[in-house]
């Protein structure tokens, strides 16, 4: 007969509910394609009014959790990577893929359930193809500089530059604008871009137009189509499938195979129930079972649950 211990052990190695339910679907996605499956998830739909810095994009942390469930994986199977997230940060993004690729070379497809935003979207153009549904969205991928358009920032700047030249009246009025601007702030808003356009095409080149001879023209209309603000005109558009293939991206539909669809929804919907329903704020988590999550308790619980306690003296 069993002893406690072992039965405890049993219990933490079925995981909750939601954790058996997502494995279940993840599992059989892959036994659908037979290739690896990752799926990478954040929870700022769901938690975007927790206070603090509870790290819902892109970062240097996830690196960790990619580690814990690459390893062991048979990596000549390719990896179909799962995305929903809002974006996250230029450089954490770079390294990240930089990582994905030394592991898989460039047999990554990227699956866009529902939102793959900013670097998200970044993420999806590294791979060699892009699976996305009617109800799919990537975004543009013009960086931003302390949750401004760099582009934005600029445009801002050479307009009161301009303005002021013709007419120096303009002045009072300009100046509390540009003061808001830190000295280097012009300098970095470049770079970023630069760096971001620079970054991109070199994965588009090496990965989906990969042997094109027109590599580096179809690679430049891209970037120009979602990375330049003066055609998005917002941070936060959401680009359709129909508008990916417009710019001429490597995406096929998951309505062209139904069972693929389903099987893509599926672990999509246990992801959702996941988030909403528990304190994972982020989830890392391969078809095996392995998986990383963050979790956070939200400050205003906190708050709630020492109301009433005396004070340290």
């Amino acid at each position: 007969m069993p002893s406690w211990r072992v039965i405890l052990d049993e219990i933490q190695a079925a995981g909750s509910p939601f954790d058996v339910t997502r494995r279940k679907y993840l599992a059989e996605l892959h036994r659908l394609t037979g290739r690896n499956v990752i799926a990478y998830y954040s929870g700022w739909l769901q938690k975007g009014g927790l206070p603090g810095p509870l790290g819902f994009g892109i970062n240097d942390g996830d690196k960790n959790g990619f580690m814990a469930v690459i390893y062991q994986l048979d990596r000549s199977k390719g990896l179909d990577l799962l995305l929903h997230t809002p974006g996250g940060d230029s450089a954490a993004t770079e390294s990240l893929v930089d990582y994905l690729r030394q592991m898989f070379g460039t047999d990554i497809r990227a699956v866009v359930p529902q939102l793959a935003m900013s670097a998200g979207t970044m993420v999806a153009l590294s791979c060699k193809e892009i699976l996305m549904g009617k109800h799919s969205s990537l975004g543009p991928i013009d960086p931003q500089i302390g949750g401004l358009p760099a582009h934005g920032i600029i445009e801002e700047f050479t307009r009161a530059a301009t303005e002021i030249q013709q007419n120096q009246m303009r002045i009072p009025l300009w100046q509390p604008i540009i003061a808001k601007y830190s000295p280097t702030l012009i300098g970095e808003c470049e770079k970023a871009i630069i760096w971001s356009k620079e970054m991109v095409k070199n994965w588009l080149i090496t990965g989906m137009f990969l042997g094109d001879p027109d590599a580096a023209l179809k690679a430049d209309r891209v970037i120009t189509e979602l990375s330049d603000h003066a055609l998005t005109k917002s941070h936060a558009r959401h680009i359709s499938i129909q508008r990916a293939r417009d710019i001429k991206l490597k995406v096929t539909g998951l309505e062209d195979d139904d069972a693929l669809q389903e099987a893509v929804l599926t672990v999509h919907h246990a992801f959702i129930h996941t988030l909403s329903a528990t304190p994972a704020v982020k989830i890392i988590e391969n078809h095996c079972g392995a998986a990383f999550i963050e979790q956070a308790v939200s400050v205003q619980f906190l708050q709630q649950q020492t109301q009433g306690l005396p004070e340290a003296k």
